[in-house]
């Protein structure tokens, strides 16, 4: 093994800690496939030396940032694919009946729109400002406001279920 993979396998380790942990504190789980999970922990951080940004691995980037926001780990479409799929995309993350041994992680399909279609996303003006066409969740508890499909399955801030979430705009 060279230096600079020795790098690569020291740094994948200290990076894959960290996103169990923020995934855990956050209502996630991973693929408790630690050899699996760990390849693509490797495969974003090659992606970010590689375009500056963690891309999900398994889709191919355009190296330009802003064309490629929605696929940054996590990506935008984690959320509802885990909710339909109980996994995401590229199986990083998992449903809580997966990480627990309950079933394993399937082949999905991609959610992300072909590149014409994210080109032409369309915002509804209000005033001088732009919204998103998509809705805002605010969570009855502490205040917290998303934009996305589904409200998150549990809030990053207060840790409430996706019950305690209504659409706000």
């Amino acid at each position: 093994m060279t230096e600079e993979e020795k790098a690569l396998e020291a740094e994948a380790g200290r990076v894959y800690t960290k996103i169990k942990k923020d995934a855990e504190a956050n209502g996630y789980h991973l693929n408790p496939d630690a050899q699996f999970a760990g390849d693509l922990v490797r495969g974003l951080l090659i992606n970010e030396k590689r375009y500056g940004y963690a891309a999900c691995p398994c889709r191919l980037a355009s190296g330009v940032k802003k064309e490629d926001l929605d696929i940054i780990c996590p990506c935008d479409y984690r959320d509802a694919d885990l909710a339909a799929h109980e996994a995401c995309y590229c199986a990083l993350y998992v449903s809580g009946g997966i990480s627990a041994g309950k079933g394993t992680a399937k082949a999905i399909p991609d959610r992300r729109p072909p590149k014409e279609a994210r080109a032409g996303v369309k915002t509804k003006p209000v005033l001088d400002r732009q919204l998103p066409s998509m809705p805002i969740w605010r969570c009855k508890v502490c205040g917290y406001l998303c934009a996305r499909e589904q409200p998150p399955e549990i809030c990053p801030i207060c840790k409430a279920g996706k019950e305690r979430f209504e659409v706000f705009a």
